[in-house]
């Protein structure tokens, strides 16, 4: 009996094990996309196309939905990846998930990434996204209120043809993305400042999120 009951035991924590390695249920999301997305239509209707009373209000509403997982400290950085440039302001960043606003008042073009472990939505908060896939011939374009979701392991051409501001939600496995953020870094621009204020503006939310027991 102790040796079936043993077995038994074994076989479970295995079970769990490897369910955990194929699908990762131990991260624990705070976040939906569906929630993000009302929220972002919310802050878009009552910041009437002033981007800084949108701002205002989805940091207000995060905040309240999701009092200790939103940055506050309202850093704005440069990013480039993937041979596109805006500036974001970091909201949230933990292992598995980060949330963010991102965008550019003049336009920029480039690769969103492939990403195998992380999917991505952008949701639209003022201007346009243009993008594309393999073998597509027309555009696909989305405006003010519209989720664009980027699925693992697939990647298109992206454009803002003027300006765009966008909510960015990505879950998943972070890390996987870091060399692709990183790599225009390192090997185009070489702005060593920007890449050290990501990191620490990332590293201080993850910290902060695993002294709550979230990855």
């Amino acid at each position: 009996e102790i040796s079936a009951c043993l077995v038994g035991s074994e076989m479970c924590i295995r079970d769990r094990y490897q369910r955990r390695v194929r699908g990762f249920p131990m991260a624990k999301y705070v976040f939906d996309p569906e929630s993000l997305h009302q929220i972002a239509k919310d802050a878009i209707s009552k910041g009437k196309g002033d981007m800084e009373l949108i701002v205002d209000e989805i940091v207000r509403q995060l905040q309240t939905k999701y009092k200790g997982h939103i940055n506050l400290d309202r850093e704005w950085v440069f990013n480039n990846a993937g041979g596109a440039m805006g500036c974001m302001y970091i909201l949230h960043g933990s292992i598995t998930e980060y949330l963010l606003i991102f965008g550019t008042p003049i336009g920029t073009y480039g690769h969103t990434g492939r990403y195998f472990f992380v999917d991505d939505y952008f949701i639209i908060l003022q201007g346009e996204q243009w993008a594309f896939e393999e073998g597509q011939f027309e555009r696909s374009v989305w405006k003010p209120g519209e989720l664009h979701h980027l699925k693992r392991g697939h990647c298109k051409a992206y454009s803002i043809p003027e300006l765009c501001w966008a909510l960015e939600y990505a879950r998943g496995w972070i890390p996987t993305m870091l060399p692709f953020g990183f790599a225009d870094t390192f090997f185009s621009t070489l702005d060593v400042k920007t890449a050290y204020r990501t990191f620490m503006i990332y590293a201080k939310c993850v910290i902060k999120e695993l002294l709550q027991f979230k990855i």
